[in-house]
């Protein structure tokens, strides 16, 4: 299982990079794994501001559909559209080209509460 150590991860199995006052926000291998073949990403928080751990968002797999949240409060800047059309490829590369939102962040201070990825690993038995 793929659990990059560059990353923060949280207990709902969303990873988050930081670059600036940017965050990156995708589900782990782990929860795309748990879901199975993911069919849709829905995000309508567009240009919103919200707290952390708020639903920003669902993920439809054949089997379930899953709410996201929201890892660090902010203003969600970007959407990447190209899984409206290609939901799969969150499946095929989590970390990458399946990231899900951008965040422009309000507090920085939760960056230090989330998990690292040895913590990741440890919650979910890896």
């Amino acid at each position: 299982m793929n659990i990059p150590s560059n990353l923060k991860y949280t207990k709902d199995h969303e990873w988050v990079s930081l670059d600036g006052d940017v965050a990156t926000v995708g589900i782990t291998d782990f929860a795309q794994r748990e879901l199975g073949d993911i069919v849709y990403v829905e995000v309508e928080t567009l240009d919103q501001t919200l707290a952390k751990d708020e639903v920003f968002g669902t993920v439809e797999a054949v089997k379930t559909v899953s709410d996201l949240f929201l890892p660090l409060s902010g203003e969600i800047i970007e959407f990447n559209d190209a899984l409206e059309s290609t939901p799969e490829t969150v499946n095929s590369d989590p970390y990458g080209e399946g990231w899900m939102v951008k965040v422009k962040i309000s507090d920085a201070s939760e960056w230090d509460q989330l998990m690292d990825a040895d913590a990741y690993k440890a919650l979910i038995g890896a």
